[in-house]
C-alpha cells in the first residue's frame, strides 16, 4: 500500500507540474519574450539543474559520436521544435486548450508505431484514435467553441508540437546506440539543445537576459525548466520502479491539470465544447493506453 501511494504521488506532482507549464509558458508569452527566448531558458535552466544532479550524484553521461548525434536528433524533436511551436501558439490561445491539443501525443504515437508495425490495431485502441481526433474537431470545429475565432488557426498550430514529441518516441524506440541509459538521454538532449538555441538566438537577435529584480515573467522561465527537470527525472524514476504503463497515467493528469491551472491562473472560462472535448480525449487516452500488467504495482 505505501509503495503504490508513492507512486501514485509521484504521478499527482508530475502531472500538476507539467500541466502548470501551459500557463507559465503563457505568461512568458504573452509578457512580450521571444517564443526562441523562452524556448532556451526552459533547457537552459534544465541542463544546469541536469548536470549538476549528475555530478553530484557521480552519474556519467557517455559521449561517442552516435550517442552525440542522438542527444542532438532527440533535442530538436522533443525539445526546441515543439517548445517553440507551442510558445508561438501560447501568446495566441488558452492554457487548457493547447494541453488538451498535447494531449494527442499516446494517439499519435500509437498510430506511428501501428503503421511501422511496431503495435497491434486492435478495436478499442482504434476506438480511442477516432475519438482523439472527435476531441481535437469539437475543440476547433465549433463557432461557440473558443473564445475568439481567430485562436483557431493556433490551435491547429499547437497540433505540430505533439507531432514532434510522436517523432521523437518513434525514434528513441527504433534507435538506441550502445550506452543510450534513459537518464543519459534526457541529460544530453537538454545540454544538446541549450547548445543549438544558442546560436539561433544570436542569428535572430531574440536573446531576453533574466534581469533582476525578476518579475512574473523570469520566475515563469525559470519555472519552465525547474519543472522540465524535475518532472523529468520523477519520470524516469516512475518507469523503473511501477513500469510504464502505471508512468502512462501522466498523460490524462497534465491535461486535466492542464486546464485546472488555465482556470486557477488566467481565470479561463471554457465553453461546453472545450469541457466536452476533455471528456473525449480523457475517454481515448484511457482506450489506447497499453493493457499490460504491472506486475510492481500488485
Amino acid at each position: 500500500m505505501i509503495v503504490r501511494l508513492r507512486a501514485w504521488s509521484i504521478l499527482i506532482i508530475m502531472g500538476m507540474g507539467w500541466g502548470l507549464t501551459f500557463s507559465l509558458g503563457r505568461i512568458a508569452a504573452v509578457g512580450g519574450v521571444h517564443p526562441l527566448s523562452i524556448t532556451f531558458w526552459e533547457v537552459a535552466v534544465a541542463a544546469i539543474l541536469l548536470v549538476a544532479f549528475s555530478v553530484a550524484g557521480r552519474r556519467r553521461i557517455p559521449v561517442s559520436g552516435e550517442l552525440v548525434l542522438l542527444y542532438i536528433a532527440a533535442g530538436l524533436l522533443g525539445l526546441v521544435l515543439p517548445a517553440t511551436i507551442f510558445y508561438y501558439a501560447a501568446a495566441h490561445a488558452p492554457a487548457g486548450v493547447l494541453s488538451i491539443c498535447v494531449a494527442i501525443l499516446p494517439i499519435l504515437t500509437f498510430v506511428l508505431a501501428a503503421l511501422l508495425g511496431r503495435e497491434v490495431f486492435i478495436l478499442a485502441r482504434v476506438a480511442g484514435i477516432f475519438l482523439g481526433t472527435g476531441a481535437i474537431i469539437l475543440l476547433v470545429g465549433p463557432e461557440q467553441s473558443l473564445p475568439d475565432p481567430a485562436q483557431v488557426p493556433w490551435v491547429l498550430f499547437c497540433l505540430l508540437a505533439p507531432v514532434c514529441y510522436a517523432a521523437l518516441n518513434i525514434m528513441l524506440d527504433c534507435w538506441t546506440p550502445r550506452g543510450a541509459t534513459p537518464f543519459a538521454t534526457t541529460v544530453g538532449m537538454f545540454v544538446a539543445s541549450a547548445v543549438i538555441m544558442i546560436p539561433i538566438l544570436y542569428a535572430t537577435g531574440t536573446f531576453v537576459s533574466l534581469g533582476w529584480p525578476w518579475g512574473e515573467v523570469e520566475w515563469s522561465m525559470f519555472g519552465l525548466g525547474f519543472i522540465a527537470a524535475v518532472a523529468f527525472a520523477m519520470y524516469l524514476h516512475l518507469i523503473e520502479t511501477a513500469g510504464p504503463v502505471f508512468t502512462s497515467q501522466t498523460a490524462n493528469l497534465v491535461t486535466l491539470f492542464g486546464v485546472v491551472w488555465g482556470i486557477v491562473i488566467f481565470g479561463e472560462q471554457n465553453s461546453i465544447w472545450v469541457w466536452l472535448s476533455l471528456a473525449t480525449m480523457m475517454v481515448a487516452l484511457t482506450l489506447v493506453a497499453p493493457r499490460q500488467k504491472l506486475a510492481s504495482m500488485t
